[in-house]
């Protein structure tokens, strides 16, 4: 590891921070869009006539959680790909 340059290293702690960063950004909207799914389902079992407007707020937040799995997924690719912190870390020097 002490043969790595400055630029491998922030490029390794790059992926490493993008691939938990993934991980934690799609699992917690996953289990928030499935526990929406399940209070809807219980809404319209409960309250039938009630089931269009639980479906359409449902649509709404769905469409919501899953921007912000979409905005975690740009930054990743940010930093994967054109990752801003080789130029500010490396070339201060």
């Amino acid at each position: 590891m002490n043969n790595l340059d400055s630029a491998a290293i922030v490029t390794i702690v790059t992926i490493i921070a993008a691939s938990a960063g993934i991980t934690i950004g799609v699992i917690v909207p996953a289990i928030m869009e499935g526990l929406s799914i399940i209070k809807a389902l219980e809404g319209m079992a409960r309250q039938p006539e009630a089931s269009r407007d639980l479906r359409t707020t449902l649509l709404i937040s769905l469409a919501i959680l899953e921007s912000l799995a979409i905005y975690v997924l740009l930054v990743i690719l940010i930093l994967i790909f054109a990752n801003p912190l080789i130029n500010t870390l490396i070339l201060k020097k």
